[in-house]
């Protein structure tokens, strides 16, 4: 069993832990030299996993053929769907809505509150419940130009400079010119953000930025952000299904979307409903676990919105980019992919190798402090786990020898809280930490009202691209969803009442079997894995 009774009193446990710990060399605060540009670019290119070339394919079929990804996209992608035989649509929809909304985290809950109140009728489909998604996990904050010297050009020049100037500037402008609007969006709601004695929001540091701009509630953000907005869009005026993952999207006249299959999960039946827009706000991939790297994401991030998208003919964007987030737990091996979040970092903890000796300036950006990491590792200076695996030190004590003793426990409860119940107190012991794979960068492409290639269907949250380039910065993400998940839900409600009537007759999934056909041809009838996959398997593999 796994309770968290059984781990807390497992004494075998606790004495791992210790003897661990009791391995642990003495600690040299000394700054590690600063890197030049090219340090930075060299460093990326011999450890990032994105530049690697191992694990790699280049998609054969479909809108981005000829892009090299990871072999889990690719199979991703280039899937069969879970719809088999002869795809004949009933002869009357299950449902019927003006705006399908696909995904109930920050950004599908977002697009329903703004969809519904424009008097649209709304449909709100999740693969599980409410706010169950990444936003939920999200621990540090959100990023936006609120304070005294700070400004949107700041906001966007760090982003662009993170983003290793592959961000879309359109896309970027606006979640910088808009993101003040959406805190205060955020705060009239009832979110519970940190104050500073004299009342105002508490700003702090991010790695890659240079002004303190990042707005929290401790270290449980996310968890703050759905505890308010669940709330709300459950009393707004719109229809909720949970437990009802989409499976596929519908075509309508013209080629445009025009609804989408959903599988219920408690009766193990299709359900067909007809809209006049969708909606995708899916979230990421992270559950298919890139590279064999372990995840920071929710047990539903499976790419879904990805390869329904793709097989009805959208672009793709950076999708051979993801962020591994540097610090994700690796021993304790049950809390393998718990991320730490990099405020911590921006508050003054330090990582150190196997010498005791710091390795990188701890507020690099993500990929280039997650490529520190593994150099360390794989060049024989990392710490070794009971496992077998690697990791380095990340000692948050150094945070309470600056600023004061229960700084940690105060500002990081949640961080103590997790690691104490598995015998380690990161305000007496360092946290061991390895890159966990955390973000989807790239995504569908969309334009400055999240409008796909494809009318009728609108993408918002992780599951677009070219917002963040190909590196994201911290508190960006959660910034991302309100910013784009209002656009597309204000954007989706003017084009359901501007949309011509169609008949049902008219919607087909006819786009699915023509992409089957392709992957036949082009993979010589070999069969193809099927997606989306809804949820990870676990199961162990007979050898």
């Amino acid at each position: 069993m796994n309770s968290r009774k059984n781990v807390r009193s497992n004494p075998r446990m606790s004495d791992l832990v210790e003897s661990f710990y009791a391995r642990m060399p003495s600690l040299d605060e000394t700054a590690p030299p600063p890197l030049s540009p090219e340090d930075r670019q060299k460093l990326l290119k011999s450890y990032y996993p994105d530049y690697r070339p191992e694990g790699k394919a280049t998609l054969r079929v479909g809108p981005n053929a000829g892009t090299v990804v990871p072999e889990e996209i690719a199979a991703l992608l280039e899937s069969r769907s879970r719809i088999t035989g002869p795809r004949t649509i009933p002869d009357n929809p299950d449902k019927e809505v003006d705006v399908l909304i696909i995904g109930g985290g920050g950004a599908g809950i977002t697009a329903a509150l703004h969809a519904a109140e424009q008097g649209v009728s709304v449909l709100l489909t999740t693969k599980l419940r409410v706010g169950d998604s990444n936003t939920v996990m999200a621990e540090g904050g959100i990023q936006s130009a609120l304070g005294e010297g700070d400004s949107p050009v700041e906001h966007f020049r760090d982003t662009f400079r993170g983003g290793h100037g592959e961000n879309d500037p359109t896309l970027l402008s606006i979640l910088v010119s808009e993101g003040p609007r959406m805190v205060e969006w955020l705060v009239s709601r009832g979110i519970l953000f940190d104050r500073d004695p004299q009342g105002n929001l508490s700003l702090r540091k991010g790695g890659g930025t240079s002004r303190p701009r990042l707005i929290s509630a401790k270290d449980y953000t996310g968890l703050e952000l759905v505890r308010v907005l669940k709330e709300d869009v459950v009393n707004a005026p719109l229809e909720i299904l949970e437990f009802s993952p989409a499976v596929e999207l519908l075509q309508g006249p013209g080629g445009a979307c025009a609804g989408a299959v959903l599988w219920d999960l408690d009766s193990r039946k299709y359900l067909y409903v007809k809209a006049r827009t969708v909606i995708l706000a899916t979230g990421g991939a992270g559950r298919l676990h890139l590279g064999g790297f372990a995840t920071s994401n929710h047990f539903g991030a499976t790419g879904d919105g990805l390869c329904m998208a793709y097989r009805m003919g959208t672009k793709l964007v950076h999708i051979d980019s993801f962020q591994y987030h540097p610090t994700g737990v690796i021993f304790p091996s049950e809390m393998a992919g718990m991320l730490i979040t990099e405020a911590v970092r921006g508050a003054g903890a330090r990582m150190y190798n196997n010498l005791g000796r710091r390795f990188v300036n701890e507020l690099e950006t993500r990929d280039v402090v997650a490529s520190a990491i593994i150099r360390e590792c794989s060049e024989g200076r990392g710490v070794p786990t009971p496992s077998g695996a690697f990791g380095v030190y990340l000692d948050l004590a150094s945070i309470d020898r600056d600023a004061g003793e229960g700084t940690v426990a105060k500002r990081f409860p949640n961080i103590v809280k997790l690691m104490t119940r598995h015998h380690v107190d990161p305000t007496k012991v360092p946290i061991l930490v390895y890159p966990t794979l955390h973000y989807q960068n790239g995504g569908i492409q969309t334009d400055q009202n999240a409008r796909t290639s494809i009318p009728n269907l609108l993408v918002a949250g992780e599951a677009s691209g070219g917002l963040h380039g190909t590196n994201r910065l911290m508190g960006n993400s959660l910034l991302e969803l309100f910013v784009f998940g209002r656009r597309a839900g204000l954007e989706a409600s003017k084009e359901a009442r501007e949309r011509a009537p169609f008949s049902w007759k008219e919607v087909s999934l006819a786009h699915v079997d023509h992409f089957e056909q392709a992957l036949a041809r082009e993979f010589e009838g070999a069969e193809r894995p099927m997606a989306p996959t809804l949820f990870p398997d676990y199961r162990r593999k007979d050898s």
